[in-house]
C-alpha cells in the first residue's frame, strides 16, 4: 500500500500534466513512481468560463506557474468561485479513457494572502 494514496497531496498545475493514468486502476494515477488518488492545489481564477446550460461550468485556472488548465466544476461549487480569487481546491484524481480528469469535492475561497508562496514551500 502507498503511503500517499489516500491523502490529500498538494500539487501545482505543471504535476497534473506530468501524472500517469494508471491502467490497472482507473481511481488512481502516479507521479515519479507514487500512486496518488486525491489531490490539492491553489488556483488563481482567471477570465475565462463557460456556461452552458445541463453543462458543468468551466473556468480557467492559474496557479502561478504559468500553466493554465481548463476546470469543469460542478454547479453547486460554481456559484462559491469568484474571479481574480484564490480558492484552494481538494478532489480526486480519476482516469477516464485513457485520459486523466479531476473531481472537484471541496472549494473553499483562501483568505490568507500568503496562502500561495506556503503551498509552494510545503
Amino acid at each position: 500500500m502507498d503511503i500517499l494514496y489516500d491523502t490529500h497531496v498538494k500539487l501545482l498545475a505543471f504535476d497534473f500534466l506530468k501524472l500517469t493514468p494508471s491502467p490497472m486502476d482507473p481511481s488512481s494515477s502516479s507521479r515519479n513512481g507514487m500512486r496518488l488518488s486525491r489531490f490539492e492545489t491553489l488556483w488563481f481564477v482567471v477570465p475565462w468560463w463557460e456556461l452552458e446550460p445541463n453543462k458543468f461550468p468551466k473556468f480557467s485556472i492559474d496557479d502561478g506557474t504559468d500553466v493554465r488548465l481548463i476546470a469543469d466544476v460542478a454547479v453547486k461549487f460554481a456559484s462559491e468561485i469568484q474571479l481574480g480569487v484564490f480558492t484552494k481546491v481538494r478532489g480526486r484524481i480519476m482516469g477516464n479513457r485513457g485520459t486523466l480528469q479531476i473531481t472537484v469535492s471541496d472549494v473553499v475561497i483562501e483568505r490568507d494572502p500568503n496562502s500561495q508562496v506556503l503551498h509552494w514551500l510545503d
